[in-house]
């Protein structure tokens, strides 16, 4: 048999990406253009500031001058600087972090230190989209550590697991000494809190080395209010034309919008050249206003070409996959419509979704569940057709950040529901054809909930317990209740992970079922059934032998009587069907054709 030969290892400058169906291709990505960048004899030091007569870098109480440059950049060479060289920027109404700060040894309003990207990768051969199975985790928090370094020592565990693709929450700077990472102010410096720079890159080459990809999440539709200068540097960073829940939006279509653009885009490709991450989950792109006739989203594809891109999108817009070239969407609908079945909880923004084998039977072959129609709690039309849209591009999952601490108490799905309505709603999310994501613990059965926790100054925290207050008191069983305080500390580390407490059983049912996801072929024509109200089969039509039925029953046992449903007959040639896998209840049974 002749084997594969590896692809060359990338030049200098270059980064092996993965497309899909295993194509490998090297991309050309732009180094970016702002901040501190090693040069021989000395530090390059590049800013944006519009509007500024006079702009210097402030090393050890020395000013240097920068020059004007075209379209409102300022710049300069300092000889003798170097990495671990800590500075600020001199503005006429005093000295601030750089906007592309490499790092902030000190927090978001400290100084920013001059960083050294070079760093020893092994060879990686880009990640195979086929299979994948993605896992998110916030590094904070997975570990009693709460570091890259401890991270690292699980990745083994992970990989073995069947885990393909790691999702780190948001990891750029932001104020305080924990949070969930979507307030970061200093969107080049990795936190201080779970490493030094090169500490997130050894976590990188580590989860490569062990066939691990990994992607960052990002929040380009707004940045945080506490340690935030950008403002100081030209107010043209905001843009007043829109409205953003969580602050203000970015200026990707106004007056001075290039230099956003190009802080923005530049951001994504750093994340993918200097810390070799294999792609991106853009959060809340539905507040990445951009009215330009390429849209920011756009332009963020082309500089990180080959790269993963994954998108959160509320109200689920497949434009985004169709024009901005992204690659894939969480699916909401999915999560309801399972928490739904799982729980029997119907408040809020579960209120259109029933919780019926119909719905998941649905989007095992269309996608989404909503598609235009009307959608009672938000008094309007939600989602967009789906129907042709490759089902591993659509994100499903029981559980993530945001819906398990959109709660009272934080708690995992297997601490609201039966172990038979997980044990069936596991084998559906792992079997069918979209990309599968876990949150961190889920697959062992983590006793330690996740809430949401923010550590800020006195007046902000008690902005952020109000508005987390209100927004969750359109669940009326909610309303009223005592909330964990976000900014108190016994929050946070109410929520870190035990990885010796450790339901066995879960942690095998997870294993097996990623191992019939890699192994069995699940290929051909995917058509699915509703048996009742709790009861689906899902029929893969290939070339008879390679035919697999799966039937996923969340109610109480039954059996499908009549079997008056075609895709429950076997292929020709074939007399019945022969258990592959089932659960220990029999909630979920997969079979193949056996003559």
């Amino acid at each position: 048999m002749r084997r594969r030969q590896p692809p060359p290892t990338p030049r200098h400058g270059e980064r092996q990406l993965a497309l899909p169906h295993s194509r490998t291709l090297f991309a050309r990505v732009a180094l970016v253009r702002i901040g501190a960048e090693l040069v021989p004899g000395g530090v390059r030091f590049r800013v944006w500031a519009p509007g500024h007569r006079d702009v210097a870098v402030v090393i050890d109480g020395r000013d240097f001058a920068l020059q004007r440059e075209e379209r409102g950049y300022f710049s300069t060479v300092v000889e003798g600087a170097k990495a671990g060289t800590r500075y600020q920027f001199r503005l006429a109404d005093g000295d601030y972090p750089d906007p592309a700060s490499r790092f902030q040894p000190d927090g978001p309003h400290g100084e920013s230190e001059v960083i050294d990207p070079a760093f020893e990768w092994r060879p990686w051969r880009g990640m195979d989209r086929k299979n994948a199975v993605l896992y998110e985790m916030h590094v904070g928090t997975f570990t009693k550590e709460g570091t890259y370094a401890a991270a690292m020592q699980h990745l083994p565990k992970l990989a073995d697991l069947g885990i393909t693709i790691l999702e780190l929450m948001p990891v750029s700077e932001f104020p305080g000494a924990f949070g969930w990472g979507y307030d970061g102010v200093d969107l080049y410096a990795p936190t201080r809190l779970y490493g030094r720079p090169d500490d997130l890159r050894r976590f990188v080459d580590e989860a490569h080395a062990h066939g691990l990809g990994v992607i960052l999440d990002v929040v380009y539709n707004h940045v945080g209010p506490d340690g935030n200068y950008l403002k100081q540097f030209t107010p043209h960073y905001f843009s007043e034309k829109y409205e953003n829940e969580w602050g203000e939006p970015m200026n990707f279509d106004g007056e001075e919008a290039h230099g956003v653009r190009e802080f923005i885009a530049g951001n994504a490709a750093y994340w993918v050249e200097e810390f070799h991450f294999d792609g991106l989950r853009i959060d809340a792109t539905q507040s990445m206003f951009d009215a330009s006739e390429k849209h920011i989203l756009r332009e963020i594809r082309e500089r990180v070409r080959g790269a993963l891109l994954v998108a959160e999108n509320e109200p689920q817009d497949t434009r985004l996959l169709r024009e901005h070239g992204l690659d894939a969407l969480w699916n909401d609908d999915w999560h309801h419509t399972a928490r739904v079945a799982a729980t029997g909880f119907t408040e809020a923004y579960y209120t259109d979704y029933e919780g019926k084998a119909r719905e998941l039977a649905s989007m095992a072959t269309s996608g989404f569940l909503y598609q235009g129609q009307w959608y009672r709690w938000q008094k309007k039309r939600r989602g967009t057709p789906s129907r042709d849209i490759a089902p591993e591009r659509l994100v499903c999952y029981l559980q993530n950040h945001d819906q398990i601490a959109n709660s009272a108490t934080g708690e995992r799905l297997h601490q609201l529901t039966s172990r038979r309505r997980l044990h069936a709603l596991t084998a559906l999310l792992l079997l069918q054809p979209q990309t599968p994501m876990l949150f961190q613990g889920q697959e062992f059965g983590a006793k330690s909930p996740f809430l949401y926790f923010a550590d800020h100054h006195e007046e902000l925290a008690k902005k952020v317990r109000d508005g987390r207050r209100e927004f969750l008191e359109q669940f009326p069983s909610i309303k009223g209740r005592e909330l964990a305080a976000p900014e108190e500390r016994r929050t946070f580390e109410r929520c870190k992970l035990d990885h010796d407490d450790r339901d066995a059983d879960l942690e095998r049912l997870h294993r097996e079922l990623l191992a019939l996801r890699r192994e069995q072929p699940f290929d051909g024509e995917l058509r699915a059934s509703a048996h009742g109200d709790e009861c689906l089969v899902l029929r893969w039509f290939a070339d008879g032998a390679r035919d697999r039925l799966l039937i996923v029953n969340y109610g109480e046992p039954r059996t499908i009587e009549p079997q008056s449903d075609p895709l429950l007959a076997p292929p020709p040639g074939f007399e019945r069907w022969a258990r592959v896998w089932a659960t220990s209840d029999d909630a979920a049974v997969l079979s193949k054709p056996t003559a």
